[in-house]
């Protein structure tokens, strides 16, 4: 090829500039909201399932547990909010499971961008999931006669959640690049979650409980979420419960992010 022929098909002018870190993990963060489109049973997930949680146990338990639904709905539905988004968060590692499957893991990595984008840019994509649960579950608790004490509160226990989620996912993360199939990460990801809620004071208040299962539940980093984002929706400020989850938010981050950025690095 001569070099006439060969600048003919090359473009003209400076080449473009790398883009940044945040404008790469916005771009996959978009790319993630499109999956919404293509899979729209994944809607499904996030609105239904934290219905079916939130009237299940308001309407079976909350006689039992508090003398009347009405009570019991205003302690569960914080509760409830947690705990469905955390559940939520199980789907970023099954979707770093399917792109590695699906070969796009490969080609994300040849690309120019800022490393870590494509895990960072998933996690926001999948905040998107985690507001809209939000939003679902209060919604529902208004219609049911939940009343919380402000709408600053409201914005800020949401806010928190959000925080703690999106560091949570990192733990997700981790499992995605680790093992080999979806329904690995998903079965694992329930053996985490499943005991980690229910060990929690989501349902019941602590002080009812044995004095080693109440010990491990308020070891349990959900426990000080739900105390937090509970004590915000009642009008208070739980500076305590508050700080120790950012805390834990900013220790499991660390951690299981820099072991799945090191998962992501060395995967060949």
């Amino acid at each position: 090829m001569t070099e006439v022929a060969l600048k003919s098909v090359l473009a003209e002018g400076d080449a473009p500039s790398r883009p940044s870190a945040w404008s790469a993990s916005l771009t996959f963060g978009w790319r993630s909201m499109l999956k919404l489109k293509h899979i729209p049973e994944q809607i499904f997930d996030v609105t239904a399932f934290p219905v079916l949680m939130t009237l299940m146990f308001t309407y079976l338990f909350g006689g039992a547990l508090a003398g009347s639904t009405a009570d019991y709905l205003q302690f569960l539905l914080p509760g409830v909010l947690v705990t469905s988004v955390v559940m939520i968060t199980m789907y970023t590692g099954t979707g770093v499971n399917g792109d590695i499957k699906d070969g796009v893991f490969d080609r994300i990595r040849t690309l120019p961008v800022w490393r870590p984008a494509a895990l960072v840019g998933a996690l926001l994509g999948d905040a998107v999931r985690y507001s809209a649960a939000s939003v679902t579950i209060l919604l529902l608790g208004l219609v049911m006669g939940f009343r919380p004490a402000g709408l600053l509160g409201v914005l800020g226990a949401i806010a928190l959640l959000l925080l703690f989620s999106f560091a949570f996912s990192w733990i997700w993360t981790m499992f995605g690049l680790l093992l080999r199939s979806e329904k690995s990460v998903m079965s694992v990801s329930m053996m985490v979650v499943m005991p980690g809620t229910f060990l929690s004071n989501v349902y019941v208040d602590p002080a009812t409980m044995p004095g080693a299962v109440r010990a491990v539940v308020n070891a349990n980093p959900i426990t000080h979420v739900v105390s937090a984002v509970r004590g915000l929706m009642a009008g208070q400020f739980p500076g305590g419960w508050i700080l120790s989850t950012v805390a834990f938010s900013a220790v499991i981050t660390l951690v299981f992010g820099t072991i799945s950025m090191r998962l992501y690095n060395r995967r060949e």
